[in-house]
């Protein structure tokens, strides 16, 4: 992940957000390969609720991730006006199913509030922090730890 710095010396990055249920969040955008209109999945055999299915991705089998599943928020009722964000976390590349891409953002570091230690469990340590900007709070998850704990669950490594 790259990090410029600007003449103040703080570091800046640049997240690109998108919606999903009604929150914004931000991923760094050196993870995000590409955003795609929804396309449905094919379904796949014992995996957790939150895993859509499989897409074909030229050739590549792509696992898809129901974002607001799996923040525990319920499950998405994709439309034609959902889109998948393609990102490569590591040595894995997932689709996220968000609402919608919002916009792309410079944060500095001082922007950037930690999660407030009652929140920060098992279910949420892929967040990294919380960007307040001009009134506005978005969430940056960290695309490396998500990916990781899908991973981690049975099953998905035979999609993946």
């Amino acid at each position: 992940m790259d990090a410029t710095v600007n003449q103040t010396g703080q570091d800046r990055r640049q997240y690109i957000t998108f919606l999903a249920t009604g929150q914004e969040f931000g991923a760094d955008i050196m993870m995000i390969r590409e955003i795609r209109g929804w396309t449905e999945t094919t379904a796949l055999p014992h995996v957790p609720a939150y895993v859509r299915g499989v897409i074909n991705l030229r050739g590549m089998v792509l696992p898809v991730i129901d974002l607001k599943a799996r923040l525990g928020l319920g499950m998405t009722a994709a439309t034609a006006k959902h889109v998948i964000i393609v990102v490569n976390a590591g040595d894995r590349t997932v689709g996220l199913l968000v609402d919608a891409v919002s916009d792309i953002l410079t944060v500095s570091t001082s922007e950037i509030q930690a999660v407030p230690d009652m929140v920060h469990e098992n279910q949420n340590e892929y967040v990294d922090g919380i960007a307040v900007l001009d009134g506005r709070m978005v969430t940056l998850l960290s695309m490396t730890k998500l990916a990781a704990s899908l991973g981690a669950d049975k099953g998905l490594d035979q999609a993946a």
